[in-house]
């Protein structure tokens, strides 16, 4: 048996893989909005071609159950590493081949078609990885640790979204409106092949988890893990489920949406919006340690009941905030939003692999998270532009606020952890 992994070298593997997997889903979810509508849904109704767009975007959000289920399968009865290289592929090779894709101009219908299919690729890879890299860190921490190691993969998705906006702020700056259009949009999904070379090379180096080599010394691996996660632990799952409603849904506002609506409606620059985004994803980044630290002295489910609370709160700040009509007041309402991401999502990672014995720990974690996803995110976008559209940005704050209460009831539901 080969020697274990070194502690950094497991947290570098951990966060390498989901940075490159974050970066090739957010990559889509900002062309989602400034290139596919034009490219591949041309319609004579901008706002038409948007939620075309962004009903691709919500794909992947409806393949990463599957994933979780395939890769959570193999996950928790070949091991661990295996199936992150896996995943890391799968989502890889996806990404990549969107950069190739022939627009609508070209090929007409099967355009919007293939890149469906790709979108469908990203979120089955997506499915698989996040839980596998959350039980590779939380598997291998000592003791009084476990939020601190489990919030390595959590840094994934800061860092996955800085490196993506900051792709496309270089192509503004060094490309015109014609060349980015033309070509340049397709360079960030081809670079994401460089990434995850690097990617592989360092999850290829490190060896299974501790926790889950105890469960194949013991025998004691299932059969079918997903079928006994649906029939003996589907009350935690569906708890599991509706503890992240919150995370899903304001990130995704903060992200998708807000990017969508700030360009369009109130009239911002891609590139200077795409600006304030990157300083409130460094207030998101900056949240999830000091939430791992807090949930470590007091408890993962009290740290994320009180980060919930304040979510609730910020809801009602949405339209003071965001439609006040000042640069100043968009970029505190960012930091804020994205700021109270990072509480919520730091400790979130930890408290799913808790829910779930080791032996369907994989295939349990990663589908409360990835349905989450479904009921959270992949609507998130669609809904908010229809109800600022209808009735007003203060309705999007009531939407988020609203899905705030139902994950605060779950949290209430969760057994209080011990370190």
């Amino acid at each position: 048996m080969s020697a274990p992994a070194s502690p950094r070298r497991i947290l570098f593997a951990s966060l390498i893989g989901t940075t490159i997997e974050f970066f090739d889903f957010y990559i889509y979810a900002t062309a989602a909005v400034l290139v596919f509508p034009h490219l591949f849904f041309p319609s004579a109704d901008p706002a038409a071609s948007t939620l075309q767009s962004l009903a691709t975007f919500a794909l992947a959000f409806f393949a990463r159950p599957l994933g979780s289920a395939l890769f959570g399968h193999y996950g928790d009865r070949v091991g661990r590493k295996a199936t992150l290289v896996a995943a890391l592929l799968t989502m890889g090779i996806s990404t990549v081949v969107i950069g190739m894709l022939p627009t609508y101009a070209q090929i007409g219908v099967a355009a919007p078609a293939l890149l469906a299919l790709c979108r469908f690729g990203q979120g089955l890879g997506l499915g698989g990885e996040w839980g596998g890299a959350v039980l590779l860190a939380t598997e291998n921490a000592p003791p009084g640790k476990r939020a601190w190691y489990g919030m390595f993969p959590q840094l994934g998705a800061p860092l996955g979204f800085l490196c993506s906006t900051g792709v496309f702020l270089l192509l503004a700056h060094f490309l015109d409106e014609g060349q980015f259009m033309a070509w340049g949009w397709r360079i960030p999904f081809l670079a994401s092949a460089v990434l995850v070379l690097v990617g592989l090379w360092v999850r290829l180096r490190i060896t299974e988890t501790p926790a889950f080599q105890k469960t194949l010394d013991r025998d004691e691996r299932e059969r079918l893990p997903m079928a006994t996660v649906l029939t003996k632990h589907a009350g935690t799952l569906a708890v599991g489920m509706l503890s992240l409603m919150a995370t899903f849904v304001l990130f995704y506002l903060m992200t998708v949406f807000a990017l969508s609506w700030g360009t369009s409606a109130l009239g911002y620059g891609r590139q200077e919006f795409l600006l304030l985004q990157m300083v409130g994803v460094l207030c998101f980044a900056a949240t999830i340690p000091l939430s791992a630290i807090y949930a470590d002295r007091s408890g993962r489910r009290r740290a994320m009941i009180l980060a919930t609370l304040a979510i609730i709160g910020f809801g009602m700040l949405f339209e003071p905030l965001f439609a006040a009509g000042s640069v100043w007041s968009v970029l505190l309402f960012l930091c804020l939003g994205l700021g109270l991401m990072g509480l919520t999502y730091g400790p979130c990672g930890t408290i799913l692999a808790e829910m779930f014995p080791t032996p369907v720990r994989y295939t349990g974690a990663s589908l409360a998270f990835n349905l989450a996803g479904i009921l959270g995110a992949s609507p998130a976008p669609y809904i908010a532009t229809r109800l600022a559209g209808s009735h007003g940005i203060g309705a999007v704050g009531w939407y988020l606020s609203g899905m705030a209460v139902l994950t605060l009831l779950a949290l209430l539901l969760v057994r209080r952890d011990t370190n």
